[in-house]
């Protein structure tokens, strides 16, 4: 561990302020993506973008955050999550700034600002998530699925605040410059709170850390990885398409896709809400491979349903992919002393959906319509469900589920 920051471990107080970070910084991270991505219809009409073309442009911020995630490891050790956090949260205000430029000149300047908050965000989400995998092993109880559910509940506040942009004609400079501004204030403020990346366990037993790089060799992290993956594409496949599926496809107006996107959004953020019982209760595997049939389901009534059945559809797609992430999350931080790494690579694999997703949509929606083409996110659920026994802790794990 290079990292300076070596303390004794917190006291309670210190672990419920640095809880209140991570929601913070999960939220943050969220409302900042939402806001972007609420804007997406109306970015891809003003630069006349079809859709193979915002595929491509999707892909940039996908492209930024897969090659900052398996340097974010290295970067968290050599500084900290606080410092990532934070350093990310400014270089992501700044990106923002970048596309609100791009959104209304070129598409140049708009793929290079999608870029730089790719690598942002990348680096931003592993911060976080170790952040978050260190206060559940101080807590002693599963809180990740809830901080997720901050992540969502950025995502909703983010698409009903894009939503009501569109309603009041607010152009989108306008709306992302003041969405970087309040990302520049609030996130680096509140992620001072974060307790140092533990070198002890709550036992105040020194903890040994791994490198990254070992942990790519083992299997179990790899399989991890795959379910997260198929959830990731799930959820990151609404991002980008769900209100233009129902803009162009089910002929709806631009309010109603985004207030699609915000249904989708919502039911993903109560169901990491209120996710935990089920996982504490049934286990990670019984729950995950439920919830999989249950994106499957809402998702083929998006496609194939009439336009008010696809909005019922939005919200079982959101309800079933929600659990997907957090739960690989929490599973490939089992072991405190490989939790960190094995975060770094599981974070690595899902993001890779996050880079495929956009111009495979794309691509498929010019020659079958975007709305025939997100059929696709079917194929990943299932292999997620085959390979979902990976999500069982190991032997002798602290709280092992079936």
């Amino acid at each position: 561990m290079t990292s300076t920051d070596v303390r004794r471990s917190p006291d309670p107080a210190q672990v419920t302020t640095a809880m209140r970070a991570v929601y913070v910084a999960f939220i943050g991270a969220g409302f900042a993506f939402a806001s972007w991505a609420s804007r997406i219809p109306q970015v891809r009409d003003r630069l006349d973008l079809d859709p193979a073309a915002l595929g491509l442009v999707l892909l940039a911020i996908a492209a930024g955050s897969v090659i900052a995630l398996p340097l974010a490891g290295t970067l968290i050790g050599r500084i900290g999550s606080r410092a990532t956090v934070i350093v990310m949260a400014l270089v992501l205000a700044a990106a923002m700034g970048v596309i609100a430029v791009g959104s209304v000149t070129s598409v140049a300047v708009l793929t290079a600002g999608l870029f730089v908050m790719g690598l942002s965000n990348g680096a931003w989400d592993v911060g976080m998530n170790v952040q978050g995998a260190v206060v559940e092993r101080h807590l002693r109880r599963v809180v990740m699925s809830r901080f997720h559910a901050g992540f969502s509940l950025g995502t909703v506040a983010g698409a009903l605040l894009g939503t009501a942009m569109v309603a009041l004609d607010v152009p989108v400079p306008a709306h992302l410059a003041g969405v970087a501004v309040l990302v520049t204030v609030v996130v680096p403020l509140t992620t001072r709170g974060f307790v140092p990346d533990v070198d002890t366990d709550p036992d105040g037993v020194p903890v040994e850390r791994v490198s990254a790089l070992a942990s790519w060799r083992e299997p179990r992290t790899l399989v991890i990885g795959v379910v997260v993956l198929a959830f990731s594409f799930a959820e990151g496949t609404a991002n980008d398409w769900l209100a233009v599926a129902l803009i162009d496809d089910h002929g709806t107006s631009a309010t109603a896709g985004t207030l699609g996107f915000a249904l989708f959004l919502t039911a993903m953020t109560l169901a990491r809400w209120f996710g935990g019982s089920l996982l504490d209760r049934y286990g990670r595997v019984p729950v995950i491979r439920l919830l999989a049939g249950l994106a499957v389901v809402g998702l083929l009534l998006f496609v194939f349903g009439p336009t008010p059945v696809a909005f019922l559809g939005a919200l079982l797609w959101g309800a079933g992919a929600s659990l997907g992430f957090p739960t690989g999350m929490s599973a490939a931080a089992d072991d405190p002393a490989k939790a960190a790494a094995r975060v770094s690579v599981v974070a690595s694999i899902g993001y890779c959906a996050f880079l495929a997703g956009p111009p495979l949509i794309g691509l498929l929606g010019q020659q079958v319509t975007v709305l025939r083409a997100l059929t696709v996110v079917a194929v990943l659920l299932g292999v997620a469900v085959l390979v979902a026994d990976s999500l069982r802790p190991p032997a002798g794990t602290p709280d092992e589920q079936v």
